[in-house]
C-alpha cells in the first residue's frame, strides 16, 4: 500500500492522526474523530491553529474559553448543505461533546498570526459549481484565500458527481515562488456513496520521481507532499472529500500538467 495513502485506525474514536512528523512534512495537520452521542474529546493547539469541521452529525463546542453550543446540521455529508466549523487559535483549548452520533475533523497548521476562536459555517458558505461537464464538481469554500480568518490554514470540501473527475486538469503547487505558484502540503479525506464504493486518486511529478494511483475507499485520507494530484470517481459512487491545505504563505497558486492544459484552456473559452 502507498505510503501516501491512510486508512482509518479504528471504527470509532480518534481514526486518523495525520501529523507534521508522521507525514514527514512541515505545516499540515489532520485528525478525524468519530463519536457517538455523549461522549467528548478535548485537544490543546500549542503553536497550532485549528479549524473543525462538523462533517456529520451534531455536538456542543467550546474553545479559548467560549462556549459556542450545539454545532452541526447535516447528518449525512452527502446533503451537501454547507458545514458547521469553528476556528480555534493557537494557545487555546477545545472540547467537543457530541449530541448525536457525529464525525469531526480537526485541521491545523502552524499559527503565525492572532485571529479570534469564531463560527465560520454555515454562514458564509455556499456550495458553488467549478468545472465544465464531466469536470464538473461542487465547492464549500470554508475557509479558502478569500476569507481572511486564519493565519495558515486553507480548508475546503469537494463534492464529485457520479463519473465524474475532480482536482483535474492536473495540478501542483509544491514551489515556494509566489505570485507564480505557492507550496501548500495538502490532505484529502475521502468519502464515498454509497459507502461500499471506492474513488481513484493519482499523486505525480512530472519528472517521475513519485508516480502513484491509489484505489481510495470510504474514510480514506491521502496525503499529497507534491506533484498533481487529480481525483475520480467511478460511475454509481458520488465522491466527498475535505481539503486541507498550508503552508508558507496562506495563498492557493498551482500550475496545471502541462501535458493536460488545454483542457483548462479550453474550458475557459
Amino acid at each position: 500500500m502507498s505510503a501516501l495513502l491512510h486508512k482509518p485506525t479504528a471504527a470509532s474514536g480518534k481514526v486518523h492522526d495525520i501529523t507534521p512528523e508522521t507525514a514527514g512534512w512541515g505545516y499540515v495537520g489532520f485528525g478525524l474523530y468519530r463519536l457517538s452521542a455523549g461522549e467528548s474529546v478535548a485537544e490543546s493547539t500549542g503553536d497550532r491553529e485549528a479549524i473543525l469541521v462538523l462533517v456529520e452529525g451534531k455536538a456542543r463546542l467550546s474553545a479559548a474559553a467560549q462556549d459556542f453550543g450545539e454545532m452541526g446540521e447535516r447528518m449525512s455529508v452527502f446533503e451537501r448543505t454547507p458545514p458547521h466549523c469553528l476556528y480555534v487559535p493557537g494557545q487555546s483549548d477545545w472540547e467537543a461533546t457530541a449530541t448525536t452520533d457525529c464525525v469531526l475533523a480537526v485541521c491545523t497548521a502552524p499559527c503565525v498570526a492572532d485571529y479570534p476562536a469564531r463560527k465560520l459555517g454555515p454562514e458564509g458558505i455556499e456550495l458553488t459549481p467549478r468545472g465544465k461537464g464531466q469536470n464538473t464538481r461542487y465547492i464549500n469554500n470554508i475557509a479558502m484565500e478569500g476569507r481572511d480568518v486564519a493565519s495558515s490554514l486553507l480548508v475546503t470540501e469537494v463534492f464529485t458527481p457520479s463519473g465524474n473527475w475532480s482536482s483535474y486538469p492536473s495540478h501542483r503547487h509544491d514551489e515556494d515562488d509566489y505570485p507564480r505558484m505557492t507550496y501548500l502540503e495538502e490532505t484529502y479525506y475521502h468519502r464515498l456513496n454509497p459507502a461500499q464504493g471506492f474513488g481513484v486518486q493519482r499523486v505525480y511529478t512530472d519528472d517521475g520521481s513519485l508516480d502513484e494511483t491509489m484505489a481510495v475507499k470510504d474514510g480514506d485520507v491521502v496525503c499529497v507532499p507534491r506533484g498533481h494530484h487529480p481525483c475520480g470517481a467511478p460511475y454509481g459512487y458520488d465522491m466527498y472529500y475535505l481539503n486541507v491545505m498550508a503552508g508558507p504563505l496562506r495563498k492557493w497558486r498551482f500550475e496545471n500538467d502541462p501535458d493536460h492544459n488545454w483542457i483548462a484552456e479550453r474550458d475557459t473559452e
